[in-house]
């Protein structure tokens, strides 16, 4: 069996490697001397008004709830506040998919993503800070013992059912498991509460007028921060890595919410549907869409083997997304089998997103990638 595993997730890389670097399709790109009537402040305006701030305040808004429902279940640790508490973690971790990929400006000043969902979490450091009541959130050695994964295993992963779970709330130790769980929410409030009052109070201005079109420039930045974002954190972070894609053997305890055990396709399929919402320029909880890296490219005239280069990536979009939402939990996926063919499938899908973005898409825009593949692929 782990022959099979292996010539499966060898086969992945392969084709991975092959299609991240070349590609034999063919991309049109317009005549430099044509002109193109194409307004990048558009789209940064429609991003950071209509998009990135809209999603910041609500997933705010959603992480002071998770917050109160902690206050209530504080008072009294029962199983129906307990309850209560992890439907709000899950709401506030749905939410956070929704601003994950903006690690740009005031985000990347304080490290959002690395502070906030840091995975597999570190249960026994979590522990030990706990029975030793000492411990520093902000340093950066502590990042896995924090953030929404921390709470996953506060919340689902002290015992075997919720009675066990309360016990720790009500045993002898009761106070220091309180005041962790409070000390972790209260970093991630002091966190959200910076990068939304950043983006609020003078770096909306700076991110719309960097419209130009150099390697520094709003947009430039944004769609580099985007692509690294779909491919090292969606699909290696949530799919990829837990599968073994990179090792060459399968990891369960790296899938996001491992200790929920149900909800990581949920929030990988929340963190895609974002990314092609944000692709179409589509209004945070609405219908309606502005500039964006579509209509950059419908501008642009962007055409691949015939079609437009706009429809082929949100076609495969929906065709990845298609291919996760039939499956079954990832962590269920991964342990019950050998090899979980059908998520390496999902998988492929997903990848086949990424040449398109990282090659075709930032060709077309005259875009250079900024970072350097770390994980072979």
């Amino acid at each position: 069996m782990k022959k099979i595993i292996g010539t499966l997730c060898m086969m992945t890389l392969v084709w991975a490697c092959s299609s991240d670097s070349t590609t034999d399709d063919e991309v049109i790109i317009p005549d430099e001397k044509e002109e193109v009537s194409f307004e990048r402040s558009a789209m940064l305006i429609n991003w950071a008004d209509n998009i990135i701030i809209p999603s910041y305040v609500a997933f705010s808004g959603d992480l002071e709830a998770l917050i109160n429902s902690f206050n209530t279940f504080k008072v009294d640790a029962n199983e129906g506040n307990l309850t209560a508490f992890r439907s709000a973690w899950i709401n506030a971790y749905t939410s956070w998919q929704r601003v994950e990929m903006f690690e740009i400006g005031p985000a990347e000043s304080v490290g959002f993503q690395l502070n906030m969902n840091i995975y597999p979490t570190d249960n026994e450091k979590i522990d030990g800070f706990i029975v030793d009541g000492s411990y520093d959130l902000s340093l950066s050695s502590n990042r896995s013992a924090k953030g929404f994964p921390a709470l996953d295993y506060l919340l689902n992963g002290l015992g075997e059912n919720d009675a066990e779970i309360l016990g720790f709330y009500n045993g002898d130790n009761k106070e220091a498991y309180l005041k962790y769980t409070e000390d972790v929410l209260l970093d991630m409030q002091t966190l959200t509460a910076t990068v939304v009052s950043d983006w609020t109070t003078g770096y909306r201005d700076t991110f719309v007028a960097n419209d130009g079109s150099s390697s520094t420039a709003s947009v430039d930045r944004m769609v580099n921060d985007y692509i690294f974002y779909f491919e090292k954190y969606l699909r290696a972070g949530k799919m990829g890595i837990p599968l073994g894609v990179f090792s060459g053997s399968t990891l369960p305890r790296n899938v996001e919410a491992y200790f929920d055990a149900s909800i990581s396709n949920d929030l990988f399929l929340e963190g895609l549907v974002a990314v092609q919402d944000f692709f179409n320029g589509k209004h945070f909880n609405s219908t309606t869409e502005g500039e964006s890296l579509a209509s950059y490219l419908d501008a642009l005239n962007s055409v691949k083997n015939g079609e437009d280069l706009s429809t082929l990536i949100n076609d495969q979009m929906n065709t990845a997304k298609s291919m996760v939402m039939d499956l079954s939990a990832f962590r269920a996926e991964i342990e019950d089998n050998i090899p979980p063919t059908n998520m390496l499938l999902a998988y492929d899908e997903v990848q086949k997103a990424v040449p398109m973005l990282k090659v075709d898409m930032v060709s077309a825009m005259s875009i250079s990638i900024d970072f350097v593949d770390a994980d072979g692929d």
